[in-house]
């Protein structure tokens, strides 16, 4: 798959959302993104009119995220043709039993340190634990592959974000065992007060998706509200996880400033403000884009 079709289909055909937010006074950085996955079987939005909406409601930075061998392929080729993109890539925590499985896990490794040198790829993940798709007999496999993505983040010097599924203890337990990189990021964080109290604590960065948004999300909310303004960050996830008012639509990074807007009213700030804090803390977990 190339990072960018010949003929994107409409937004129609791929579920998003006709028409674009009010943009943002400050650009920001949309921290998770799958440029690579179209939902429920949809082509993906073309990478050049991702960039190009997104960029018109002030989302100008994208951090790709691949988690497996295709969409790592993808996220290589797409930071060396995009300024506007930098990289992550690990094996996904529901890849590393099924490798493990086959026997490719060992040559599956070699392929993620390969990409994760690349000089745009800036991140390792999203590694971590899933407990929602992995059944117990892949628990020991993927707190394996968790430990080995912590350690290969710390030899080559990059940021790690942390898929945690249904599994809060073991990745806090896990990440301190192992000693967390200096710049760790909890990508779509889901734990409650209490588990954001403690992140906060060690330094972790806290990164919101549209979760937040949903009426239904008071304890995500709360957890917000522990979150230094210095250590918070943004995501889509998509094209999952879309804010309201277009939930259950597919999500996009022109989609950021819904949530942004969410989030600055819990934290009680006004827009520019977490807008600025966002991009700050972004360039300091990656670095700069250009």
């Amino acid at each position: 798959m190339s990072p960018a079709s010949s003929s994107p289909p409409s937004s129609s055909a791929q579920g998003l959302p006709a028409e674009l937010p009010d943009p943002l006074p400050i650009e920001v950085v949309d921290n998770h993104v799958h440029l690579d996955i179209g939902r429920d079987g949809a082509q993906p939005l073309d990478v050049d009119e991702a960039i190009r909406r997104a960029r018109a409601v002030g989302v100008t930075r994208l951090v790709q995220v691949g988690c497996d061998l295709d969409a790592i392929d993808f996220t290589v080729r797409a930071v060396e043709r995009h300024p506007e993109v930098l990289g992550a890539v690990a094996l996904h925590p529901n890849e590393v039993p099924k490798l493990a499985s086959a026997g490719t896990l060992s040559a599956a490794y070699d392929i993620v340190e390969r990409a994760a040198a690349h000089e745009r790829v800036r991140a390792v993940g999203e590694t971590g634990l899933d407990y929602y798709r992995t059944g117990p007999e892949g628990v020991a496999a993927q707190q394996e592959g968790f430990r080995w993505h912590i350690d290969l983040a710390k030899r080559l010097g990059k940021a790690l974000q942390i898929h945690d599924r249904d599994a809060h203890a073991d990745v806090l337990r896990i990440l301190a065992e192992e000693g967390a990189p200096d710049r760790t990021v909890l990508h779509c964080f889901s734990g409650d007060l209490q588990m954001a109290r403690e992140c906060v604590e060690r330094g972790y960065f806290l990164s919101f998706a549209g979760t937040v948004t949903f009426k239904n999300a008071r304890g995500l909310r709360d957890a917000l509200t522990a979150t230094p303004l210095s250590q918070v960050l943004v995501e889509t996830d998509a094209p999952y996880l879309t804010p309201s008012p277009h939930r259950g639509a597919t999500n996009a990074s022109f989609l950021v400033p819904h949530t942004i807007r969410a989030m600055a009213g819990t934290l009680n700030v006004d827009v520019p403000t977490l807008c600025a804090a966002v991009s700050d803390n972004s360039e300091r977990v990656y670095g700069p884009w250009s």
